[in-house]
């Protein structure tokens, strides 16, 4: 049972790094208007986009421990 907690975990962690890194790419934007660049940035997607992360991040460390535990 644990071993298919453990790949549930690590999969849902390389979604969430996936949709984290997507939206953070989203979170900002550019225009040029007569060759001045305008760039704006979303602060709360951004954050969202870093919390996201480092939930990926957690899980996949948490699918790893429970493949590797003896049980």
């Amino acid at each position: 049972m644990n071993k298919l907690i453990g790949v549930i975990l690590i999969l849902l962690g390389l979604f969430l790094g996936y949709a984290g890194i997507n939206k953070l790419d989203a979170s900002g934007g550019e225009v040029n208007i007569l060759g001045i660049k305008i760039s704006a940035q979303d602060k709360g997607e951004k954050e969202t986009a870093y919390i996201m992360i480092a939930a990926a991040a957690l899980s996949i460390i948490g699918g790893v421990s429970l493949l590797n535990s003896k049980k």
